[in-house]
C-alpha cells in the first residue's frame, strides 16, 4: 500500500478524536464533535485527510473551528498538514434545497466543503486558467469510454490546443495504462505536476497507487481525492481539459459539475438498447446540472473483418445516432469495433497517433474536430 491510501489506525484514529475535541468555540462550551461524528480518515505523504459526518445546519457552525481544527491534527506526530472534509447528510423526511433553475434533481448532491483554499473563476469554480472543461461520460461501464476520452484528448492536442486530461474514475483509473505512463508525478512546492505524454497533461490516481491496489473507499474519500486533483495538482494553463468521468450518475459527476464551470459533456453509448437506457441517464443527469451536452458518440458501432472486409453490426447499429435526435443534441459519430484500438491502447499509445491514417483514427479525429468547432477553440486563441 501506498502513502496516497494509508487509511489510519485505532490509535491514529483516538488520537484524532481527541485533538478534535480539544478545539472548541469561543464559548467553549461546544467541540467539533459536538456537531460531527468522524467518518473516515486517510494520510498521503504525511496529509491526514479528515472526513466528518454532520448536517447542513451544523456544517455551518464547524466552519469556523475548521482552521484551528486542522492546524491541531497538523502538529500531530507523523502528520504535517491536515485537510477536513465536511460531508453534509439530509435529515430524514427533509427535502434537500433546489439551486435555482434547476428541476428537482433526486440524487443526494454533496456539500460544497473544499479543505483549503484553491483557485476559482469569478463564478467560485475552480481552475481559472482551463479555457474550457469537457466531461465524457456514460450511463454505465464496460463501453468504451475511457479509450474514447484518451483519443478525443489526443486529437485536441493532435489540432494545436493546449490538452489536459483528468481520469475521474477513481475505482477504475487506465489512463497510466493508456498513456504507457507508470512513474509517480513530480512534486514542487506541495503541488503535484501533471505527467507530460503525448502532447497532454495528466493526472490519475493511477499515477499514484500501485496498479493492483483495489481502491476500498467510502463515497467521502473518493470526493476528497476529486477535490485534491482540483486544488493540488499544477494544472498549467489550458485550453481543454477534458474529464474522464467514472460510470453512473452518483456523488463524483455532481462533486465535478459542483466544483467546475462544465462547458459540455460528451455521451459514449454502444448501440443497443440496455446501453442507450444508461445513456437516457447521463444525457438528463448533465441536462438537469445545467451543462451543455455536446453531443452522443456511438462506440464499438460496427465490426469489418480485416480479412475480408465485411461490415458486422455486432451490437446493433444507429441506436445512438436515433437517441441523440430524440434528445435534441448532436450525433458525434461512429467508432468501429476494431481490435487495432483495443491492441493501441494496451500498448500505451491513442491509435489516434499510432496509426493515425486508420479508420478509427479518422473517426476520433473527426471526433475531436467537432467538439473543438463546438466549443469554438483554436489554437493560440
Amino acid at each position: 500500500m501506498t502513502d496516497f491510501e494509508k487509511p489510519a489506525n485505532e490509535e491514529d484514529q483516538r488520537r484524532i478524536l481527541e485533538t478534535l475535541r480539544l478545539v472548541k468555540d469561543e464559548a467553549g462550551t461546544s467541540n467539533v464533535l459536538s456537531f460531527a461524528s468522524l467518518e473516515g480518515v486517510a494520510v498521503r505523504d504525511g496529509h491526514a485527510h479528515v472526513s466528518l459526518a454532520t448536517s447542513r445546519e451544523d456544517a455551518a457552525r464547524i466552519e469556523p473551528l475548521r482552521p484551528r481544527a486542522e492546524a491541531a491534527l497538523a502538529s500531530l506526530p507523523g502528520i504535517s498538514r491536515a485537510t477536513i472534509i465536511l460531508t453534509a447528510h439530509r435529515a430524514p423526511g427533509k427535502a434537500a434545497p433546489q439551486p435555482q433553475g434547476h428541476r428537482p434533481f433526486h440524487l443526494e448532491q454533496p456539500a460544497n466543503s473544499p479543505g483549503h483554499p484553491q483557485p476559482t473563476r469569478p463564478d467560485g469554480k475552480a481552475l481559472p486558467q482551463v479555457r474550457a472543461i469537457i466531461a465524457v461520460a456514460s450511463g454505465k461501464g464496460g463501453v468504451g469510454k475511457s479509450t474514447t476520452a484518451v483519443n478525443l484528448a489526443a486529437g485536441l492536442a493532435k489540432l494545436g490546443l493546449r490538452t489536459g486530461m483528468l481520469d475521474a474514475d477513481i475505482y477504475g483509473p487506465s489512463l497510466p495504462r493508456m498513456l504507457g505512463h507508470s512513474a509517480k508525478p513530480a512534486l514542487e512546492n506541495g503541488k503535484i505536476i501533471p505527467v507530460e505524454a503525448w502532447g497532454m497533461h495528466a493526472m490519475s490516481i493511477g499515477f499514484l497507487v500501485d496498479e493492483q491496489q483495489a481502491m476500498i473507499w467510502r463515497g467521502p474519500m473518493v470526493m476528497g481525492a476529486i477535490g485534491q486533483f482540483l486544488a493540488d495538482v499544477a494544472w498549467p494553463a489550458l485550453d481543454v481539459l477534458v474529464i474522464d468521468m467514472p460510470p453512473g450518475t452518483g456523488d463524483a459527476q455532481l462533486t465535478i459539475a459542483q466544483k467546475l464551470s462544465l462547458r459540455g459533456a460528451v455521451i459514449v453509448s454502444t448501440p443497443q438498447d440496455i446501453a442507450l437506457l444508461d445513456a437516457r441517464r447521463g444525457l438528463t443527469m448533465f441536462e438537469r446540472m445545467n451543462v451543455p451536452l455536446l453531443g452522443v458518440v456511438e462506440n464499438m458501432s460496427y465490426f469489418c473483418c480485416p480479412n475480408c472486409n465485411h461490415r458486422t453490426e455486432l451490437f446493433g447499429h444507429g441506436g445512438a445516432r436515433a437517441e441523440a435526435e430524440k434528445a435534441d443534441v448532436p450525433f458525434l459519430g461512429e467508432i468501429p469495433l476494431l481490435a487495432d484500438i483495443r491492441m493501441s491502447a494496451d500498448a500505451g499509445t491513442p491509435i489516434i497517433l499510432s496509426a493515425p491514417e486508420s479508420e478509427a483514427a479518422q473517426a476520433y479525429t473527426r471526433l475531436a474536430r467537432a467538439v473543438a468547432d463546438s466549443l469554438r477553440l483554436e489554437p493560440g486563441a
